[in-house]
């Protein structure tokens, strides 16, 4: 089970990241990269959490 958080946690991030490439490379509004930045950033920390919870929670 949190195998797939894990992923899920992962691709997340990979999606946020690639919303805010897009953005860049289309000259969008700076408002919406920060934003996108802001997410991203959010959303690594919660995928650390979840991957050392599933790290710790394998080893039990």
């Amino acid at each position: 089970m949190m195998t797939y958080v894990s992923y899920v946690a992962v691709g997340a991030v990979a999606v946020v990241l690639l919303m805010g490439l897009f953005n860049m490379f289309r000259g969008g509004s700076s408002n919406t990269s920060q934003r996108l930045m802001r997410w991203r950033v959010g959303l690594q920390g919660l995928a650390i959490v979840v991957l050392m919870l599933t790290l710790y929670l394998s080893q039990r």
